[in-house]
């Protein structure tokens, strides 16, 4: 057998292992990505010490950078979520497009709040406006429901500083304020044709009909910070990091001059590390002194909220550290090679990829940070510019986000949260998830035409 067929042997092996461990084993995603990972080393040939160093390489380099930005973007979401800003930005949102254009309203409510806030937190928090509008319109509550999912489920998937695309963002080496760039033109048609569009046909369908669910009750939506406010607190980050990536890459290109202090004030400001903290302290200070929201709260919101972060960093790391096993063992680049040679798009081999783990084992986390480590040697190899490798972090994203189904908590968390059988989740959510994974791809594959 020669060494590009061992490789690629080798690799599927470890996929199909991984899936292995967690599916039928029921092991932890962070223990099972290191087993495989010095599995593979030792399958391979690599000695035991550059295993260890490759391990330790990997998980080191990831987190490095990975811990930072998840940690202190989920502090935020804890702020938001504590001070009212969540229920603030809904309820605003909908102000602004009136009851009857409210499941756009929800899809970009979905959009905004999920950059900070966790997929499942945001529902939780969001559900009681689902629940009040389908009682004064008397419509299905998938009518509602399924916008504000597609917004969420975006987000999730696209838009730093979300930890699936940070840490894939990290690992193929790609440029973030692009990914922010890119992900917002591709995830905004995709929110657009899963949401709204989507749920206006759902909602006509036999299966739908009927009387409210039980046990769907409205709460107050009284906000105790402003709208205005709470929009702010959540774009000024993204816009520090754009404008960061702005002015360093028109800078090099020759296109802007500017003073050196000034240049570097803005890429130091549009570092993800100093603008999600000056988001959290602006929050802080917000929602603390202006708003009243008690310091002890705002503590105890923003240490609860690193409790999710915690897993969710040590399986970014376990990633990172399989993708430096297929690094350093060379069978990356194999793998790389002979996937050049048969003129497969990278592209569509990160979003193949990302789709069968997703597919197989549910967690859209999981699916994202293994692609990423598969696809990382195949950026490399196929010399993929700045904007094409932040492509490659849209199509790993879409291949993560399709065909939620009964192995993915989140399919469980809607269908509780909904008051949806199994068999309407299926026909609702999962085909939501599935045409923001589709239409995304589309999207990323029209962009680089241009990139």
């Amino acid at each position: 057998m020669g060494e590009t067929a061992y490789a690629l042997v080798v690799v599927t092996a470890s996929i199909a292992a991984l899936l292995g461990l967690i599916l039928r084993a029921r092991m932890p995603a962070f223990l099972a990505l290191l087993l495989v990972s010095a599995g593979f080393g030792i399958v391979y040939g690599m000695e035991p010490a550059a295993i260890i160093l490759s391990i330790q390489a990997g998980m080191g380099g990831t987190l490095g950078f990975v811990a930072v930005v998840v940690g202190l973007g989920a502090m935020l979401g804890g702020l938001l979520e504590v001070s009212g800003g969540v229920q603030a930005l809904s309820s605003g949102t909908l102000n602004v497009f009136g009851e009857k254009r409210a499941p756009l309203a929800l899809g970009f409510v979905g959009f905004v709040v999920a950059m900070p806030v966790f997929l499942d937190v945001a529902l939780i928090i969001l559900a009681p406006v689902l629940y009040g509008l389908t009682r004064r319109t008397g419509r299905p509550i998938v009518a509602f429901a399924i916008p504000l999912l597609a917004g969420l489920a975006v987000s999730h998937a696209y838009i730093p500083p979300t930890p699936g695309p940070i840490a894939v963002a990290d690992i193929l080496n790609a440029d973030l304020g692009l990914v922010i760039a890119f992900g917002a033109i591709t995830g905004l048609p995709a929110m657009l044709v899963a949401g709204p569009l989507f749920a206006r046909w759902l909602e006509r369908q036999p299966a739908f009909q009927g009387e409210i669910p039980e046990g769907l009750q409205e709460v107050s939506t009284r906000d105790s910070v402003g709208f205005v406010s709470a929009l702010s607190i959540v774009l000024i980050p993204l816009v520090l990091i754009l404008a960061g990536t702005i002015v360093n890459t028109l800078g090099q290109a020759g296109l802007l001059e500017l003073p050196v202090l000034v240049s570097s004030f803005v890429m130091f400001a549009g570092h993800p590390f100093i603008a999600l903290m000056i988001a959290c302290l602006l929050a802080w200070f917000v929602f603390g002194r202006l708003r009243g929201v008690p310091s002890k709260a705002l503590t105890g919101a923003m240490v609860k909220a690193l409790e999710p972060a915690g897993v969710v960093v040590l399986i970014t790391g376990a990633g990172g550290a399989f993708k430096q096993i297929l690094v350093d063992s060379e069978a990356g680049a194999e793998l790389a090679a002979t996937l050049t040679a048969t003129g497969m798009s990278p592209l569509l081999f990160g979003f193949a990829v990302a789709a069968i783990i997703r597919v197989a084992q549910g967690s859209a986390t999981v699916a994202m940070l293994t692609a990423a480590g598969i696809a990382a040697p195949v950026v490399e190899l196929a010399g993929l510019s700045a904007g094409g490798t932040a492509l490659m972090v849209m199509a790993v994203a879409s291949g993560a986000t399709v065909l939620s189904h009964v192995n993915d908590s989140g399919f469980w968390l809607v269908s509780r949260y909904l008051g949806l059988s199994e068999s309407q989740t299926l026909r609702s959510w999962t085909v939501t998830s599935t045409l923001v994974g589709l239409i995304g791809l589309a999207s990323t594959l029209v962009l680089s035409l241009f990139v």
